[in-house]
């Protein structure tokens, strides 16, 4: 089977070099041809430093190489039998490529989305067969994180998201299937992560740096601060603002004025050198050594609403407990899945987080979960 991916970006790209390492002849397509002349040319400098590291052959190196080709016209592409799309995450735009790509591939050809927040089903239908439309969720880095958020729309065809899992399975992939609301799993799940760090800082009880600390005191890799900076502010603040709108604006994803001064600003992140933090050439992140009674209060507050969104994706069906434990570790890599996490102290302990500060502050943000309320209240696990 012949894949092609649309969008040469850092994210296509990385598709790309996957779905040809695992065996397939992958086109490459990209409304700027010079965006897939360089995207090509990067792939090349990939495989050399695999070679050097002793991951590939030169051989195989060659070979993988050589099933990537460049696209110039859509057209290209009416031998494919699975199109994934990494374009910018615009529902018009989507849309728009889906009635157009339909128009060229054949009739067996399944229509794949990489969109982290969009509806599928939504972007579906604009299709005439709206059943051979699936998202395909990779994380960025593609070629480096395992995990894949297969999200059937409501239109899709029953048997496509096995195919599409066991397809996955077979490039080396990790996969949960899981339904298509806002987020899905792990872009609903982490939004806590990003969205109450920010409020403790706006609310002066700690700096940046030192918010970072404490979570990278309980195992995280990268504090929020740091990782939004890595993702991207303008990214990370999209998605967010998506997810808000999408659960017709739930307090609990609301965005931050904070984020979006640093969007305005122009201030991305590393990628445009500065963000939350500057990036010198060269330079690294420091940061403080946090004491814990500092840095646990910290911790508790993000993790109690990290768990709650898990527990309320549990019990709206979005995934199964295990797979929703899979997805914050393999696709974000979080030290522990995040319902293995609330067993630990037990569901009263989290609920009473949760209620202590929905009573001081009022506020629906901290609502929470009716399933982590049933699970404290029999004194049972979340899982």
């Amino acid at each position: 089977m012949n894949v092609a991916v649309i969008g040469a970006g850092t994210m296509g790209s990385g598709i790309a070099q996957v779905a040809a390492q695992a065996g397939h002849t992958t086109y490459l397509y990209d409304t700027r041809k010079e965006a897939v002349d360089k995207a090509i040319a990067a792939l090349g400098k990939t495989f050399d430093k695999l070679v050097e590291k002793g991951k590939l052959t030169v051989e195989k190196a060659t070979e993988v190489r050589a099933r990537i080709k460049p696209a110039t016209e859509l057209k290209e592409l009416a031998g494919c039998g699975l199109v994934i799309e990494a374009i910018i995450e615009d529902l018009g735009i989507k849309k728009k490529l889906f009635a157009e790509l339909e128009a060229v591939l054949g009739g067996d050809a399944v229509l794949a989305t990489n969109t982290s927040s969009l509806s599928v089903t939504a972007i579906a239908a604009a299709c005439a067969k709206p059943e051979r439309v699936i998202g395909l969720h990779f994380f960025n880095p593609a070629p480096l994180l395992p995990f894949v958020e297969v999200v059937p729309g409501l239109a899709t065809d029953h048997g496509l998201a096995p195919r599409m899992y066991t397809l996955m399975q077979a490039w080396g992939k990790t996969p949960v299937i899981c339904k298509d609301t806002p987020g899905f799993i792990v872009n609903r799940v982490a939004r806590p992560f990003y969205g109450e760090a920010i409020r403790i800082y706006e609310e002066g009880i700690a700096d940046m740096p030192t918010i970072d600390a404490a979570m990278k005191s309980v195992g995280f890799k990268m504090g929020p601060f740091e990782l939004m900076d890595l993702i991207g502010n303008d990214i990370n603040f999209t998605v967010t603002k998506t997810v808000w709108e999408a659960f017709f604006f739930d307090p609990r994803y609301k965005p931050s004025f904070t984020q979006q001064r640093q969007v305005e600003s122009g201030r991305f992140g590393r990628k445009t050198g500065r963000g939350y933090y500057s990036y010198p050439e060269g330079g690294t992140l420091e940061f403080p050594a946090v004491d814990a009674t500092v840095a646990d209060p910290i911790a508790e507050r993000i993790l109690a609403m990290l768990i709650n969104e898990a527990a309320d994706a549990l019990f709206w069906q979005v995934a199964s407990a295990a797979d929703i434990d899979l997805a914050m570790t393999k696709g974000v890599n979080y030290p522990k899945g995040l319902l293995a996490w609330a067993d630990e102290k037990g569901s009263a302990h989290w609920l009473g987080v949760l209620e202590g500060l929905q009573a001081r502050y009022g506020e629906d943000r901290y609502r929470p979960s009716a399933l982590l309320r049933e699970a404290a209240a029999v004194k049972r696990s979340l899982r």
